[in-house]
């Protein structure tokens, strides 16, 4: 009798934190599951619908076999399967998952994928490409900028006394170092689950369009007027660029809040002379409707702790060994927290966002505490420098098959290469997820009826989403 395999089961796993460029004490061996639900409506479901079955059959065959025939050779591969794909008009696929903005250990799969009919076990790992390409990236950029928020959050603690500021302390800044715009909505809505600050637009739109959020009804993210160098360098003369800002301040934007690039030619001048001659204006400009009247400088270049805390080693007294925060400190002043540190004046801030990621923030959010200042005092601009020193090694992911059927008998499958450390060993069978004491834990080698229970549930089914989860449910369990 020939051997008739009619069923494939995989999962997909962060398998190790090793490369992920965060302290284990920090990330706790943890990732963010995100992502999966707009990977089924943008391309289970509307590209598989519209670029495929409601195609002519002749049509998208012949430009698949177009495409195998010559980079695989002329007739390499059969057609009669997709022909027949495409005769039974969906994917017949079902996508188990925990839900999405769940923190999972290391090794404990964030889904399962098999094929629900037995003619199509091909098309399992067929997608794994795919689906671990569009997953990657945004888990990534979640289990980061979650790590980002805790260290923000644990300075906020010690500095403060309240976490009111720290939803708003890491902006997306990540849009024009990305690789294309695709990834630039996919990884900023991964920090948009810890965040409510972005320059990304396409982010909201994506968690509009596909994570069922709504900006009108609720709060999905914003951001602030900003200058850039063009704007401030667009005079010839360092007379020019206080003209600007008193402009910026004064008649363009005289409430709310407004950024302003402060290094285009002399920060420090900025620091202490032009705050000096526009302390009046910015003590008088008038708050909005969330009392907000705040104008924050962006230094954009040099030794990141250095500028905003200040060198030790310039000479004392100097701005330079003072820092931007301090500055700001004996101009404008301040309250004192909660805590016992000091606050800048409501009406200046800072805002540091020039190849930002956790060594920086931390030292810098280290030094501020280290003089005495509350971690309140700045706001950091999350980029690619984050987002993209990253590769799907980063959480370890990887989607690999572990069960199969085969002539109406189940096998269990599973790899452990003996040249490996063990970081690739597999699941075995079937699987099964419970949550314990708070934490995700898996069983592998289970029978069908017991995966049929447990925290994995069916998500997407026969080419239909049977969960649809809002950004509102994800961001809850993030920062749960």
């Amino acid at each position: 009798m020939d051997e008739k395999t009619e069923v494939i089961y995989s999962n997909m796993t962060p398998r190790s934190l090793t490369y992920l460029p965060i302290p284990e004490d920090l990330h706790q061996n943890q990732s963010v599951f995100f992502g999966l639900q707009f990977f089924i409506k943008d391309f289970l479901i509307n590209d598989w619908n519209e670029l495929f079955f409601k195609q002519p059959k002749e049509k998208v065959i012949a430009k698949f076999k177009r495409r195998c025939d010559t980079f695989l050779g002329v007739g390499s591969v059969p057609m009669a399967h997709f022909e027949a794909l495409h005769d039974l008009g969906y994917l017949p696929i079902e996508i188990k998952a925990l839900p999405e903005g769940s923190l999972v250990k290391t090794r404990t799969p964030f889904l399962t994928i098999k094929n629900t009919h037995q003619a199509f076990a091909w098309l399992t790992n067929y997608l794994e490409t795919v689906l671990s390409c569009e997953l990657w990236k945004p888990c990534y950029t979640a289990t980061l900028t979650h790590c980002y928020r805790k260290l923000v959050n644990k300075f906020a603690d010690e500095t403060v006394g309240n976490r009111n500021h720290t939803m708003f302390s890491l902006h997306g800044f990540e849009f024009r170092g990305m690789s294309g715009r695709h990834d630039a909505a996919l990884a900023g809505a991964g920090l948009l689950l810890n965040s409510c600050g972005t320059d990304t637009i396409p982010a909201i739109d994506l968690l509009e369009d596909f994570y069922n959020a709504n900006a009108e009804t609720e709060f999905v993210a914003a951001s602030v007027p900003a200058s850039e160098h063009a704007c401030t360098s667009l005079g010839t003369s360092l007379d020019d660029e206080l003209a600007f800002f008193k402009k910026a301040i004064t008649i363009d934007y005289p409430t709310g809040i407004v950024s302003l690039v402060s290094d285009t030619y002399d920060f420090w001048k900025v620091m202490t002379e032009f705050t000096v001659t526009l302390k009046q204006d910015i003590l008088n400009r008038v708050p909005n409707g969330l009392g907000l009247a705040k104008v924050v400088f962006r230094p954009d270049s040099g030794n990141p702790i250095h500028i905003v805390c200040g060198n030790p080693n310039a000479p004392e007294g100097s701005p330079e060994h003072k820092g931007a925060v301090e500055c700001l400190w004996d101009i404008f002043g301040g309250t004192t927290s909660e805590k016992g540190f000091r606050v800048l004046h409501e009406r200046v801030g800072l805002i540091y966002g020039d190849s930002c990621n956790f060594q920086i923030i931390n030292g810098i959010l280290q030094g501020l505490k280290n003089k005495g200042f509350a971690s309140s005092n700045i706001v950091f601009g999350v980029g690619s420098f984050s987002m993209q020193y990253a590769t799907r090694d980063s959480l370890g992911m990887a989607q690999k098959a572990t069960w199969a059927q085969v002539n109406g008998v189940g096998h269990n499958l599973f790899k452990d290469p003996k040249t490996d450390t063990g970081l690739k060993k597999s699941a075995k069978g079937l699987i099964r997820v419970d949550l314990q004491n708070g934490e995700y834990i898996y069983t592998d080698c289970v029978t069908p009826e017991q995966e049929e229970g447990g925290e994995l549930k069916t998500v997407f089914l026969d080419g239909k989403l049977l969960i649809d989860q809002s950004l509102a449910e994800i961001r809850a369990r993030v920062l749960a």
